[in-house]
């Protein structure tokens, strides 16, 4: 496998390729005790807790099924350390200030008075504090997500205000969505002794490391460079084969399309009905094709899966664009995002991350090679 120009002996799932017979390299470790030897060794010299922080990636791989492969942790511990500085609960600047203003915007929302919000946050929460001086003294997401826990429980007013939403959709040392971890439980079980939520376990340090490497790491990526791997763990899993698809969609149709990775509409997880731009683009095309609405559908529905790249749709819009343009065209692309968030106070994107990430994955690779 190539990752950025450094060949490998074992795969990341779904990809190939093999070291050069002719390249000699010294064995990797073969204990549990060399492994989680070489793990902390990998982890930025900085950090505290290296050997923890590596006895944790160690078993989780392992939980996983993921290869022990020098080069697959440095995927992990390059998100890592973009994420949290391999901090488990890192620290959020500014927290106060916007949970203020999310309380007063969603007040609005349901006509309920800034006094009366203000009000209730005077109430002695469970741990003793009022919750406005639980708000005011905010570092983590962590402490957000308990806050915000307390309010749908404890405070009438809150029931109304929040209607049983949690603003907390991340959390922990790799920034993982809970929504993710709530559905990969759901298929498969969460290996470890539970103690409360899996949204309590996301803010852990292993229940993050756990979820964060599955959706980094345990799905098969038809990619030829780990960049956009880290795209899609910012993006969503295919969202780079998807942008590529948009792309030659978009050359193919002469139709304008965002290279988003996004191919339909999408309502709290669910594919719309309404039909999204990549949706009529390729309708358009239909008579080409030689497919009908339902079946373009059809396949379009397959789009957070590895089915997608298989499917009649994938395969005939590349054909025919790459037909008609006399080339090869790539089946993967940096999605195209602005990255938005209360927590983000400049512009960001999709790529940004993904190079940031990259970087530290490079610096990862060089500590490879003197450990071995």
């Amino acid at each position: 496998m190539l990752l950025n120009g450094c060949t490998t002996t074992s795969t990341l799932p779904g990809d190939g390729g093999h070291l050069p017979p002719d390249v000699a390299r010294p064995p990797p470790p073969r204990s549990e005790r060399e492994w989680r030897t070489l793990i902390a060794r990998l982890i930025p010299p900085t950090v505290k807790d290296r050997e923890v922080w590596a006895g944790d990636l160690y078993s989780i791989f392992g939980k996983l099924e993921i290869p022990h492969v020098p080069e697959i942790y440095c995927t992990a511990i390059a998100v890592i350390e973009q994420e949290s500085s391999f901090q488990a609960d890192p620290v959020v600047p500014g927290l106060p200030n916007i949970v203020w203003k999310e309380l007063e915007e969603r007040g609005a929302k349901y006509g309920i008075p800034k006094l009366l919000i203000t009000t209730a946050m005077r109430k002695t929460s469970p741990d003793g504090r009022s919750y406005s001086q639980r708000i005011d003294a905010l570092k983590t997401e962590k402490q957000l997500n308990g806050l915000y826990e307390d309010m749908i429980a404890e405070i009438p007013a809150g029931k109304q205000l929040l209607s049983g939403y949690n603003p907390v959709r991340t959390g922990g040392p790799m920034q993982v969505s809970i929504e993710f971890a709530e559905q990969f439980a759901r298929d498969k079980p969460y290996p470890y002794p539970l103690k409360g939520s899996i949204r309590d376990e996301v803010f852990t340090r292993r229940g993050g490391l756990y979820f964060g490497s599955a959706i980094l790491l345990d799905y098969p990526a038809p990619y030829d460079n780990v960049l956009y791997r880290f795209a899609d763990f910012n993006a969503g899993r295919y969202s780079s084969r998807n942008a590529a698809f948009q792309s030659a969609l978009s050359r193919l149709s002469r139709q304008p399309l965002a290279l988003d990775g996004d191919l339909l509409r999408y309502q709290k997880g669910q594919a719309g009905e309404a039909p999204s731009g990549v949706e009529l683009a390729a309708r358009s095309m239909s008579g080409r094709l030689q497919m009908n609405p339902a079946e373009i559908r059809r396949d379009l529905l397959l789009e957070k899966t590895p089915a997608f790249n298989q499917s009649l749709l994938f395969r005939r819009v590349f054909a025919l664009a790459e037909r008609e343009s006399g080339e090869v065209l790539p089946r993967q692309a940096m999605p195209q995002i602005d990255l938005k968030s209360p927590k983000i106070s400049r512009k960001l994107t999709t790529e940004w991350f993904a190079r940031r990430v990259d970087g530290r994955y490079r610096n990862c690779l060089a500590r490879i090679d003197p450990l071995l």
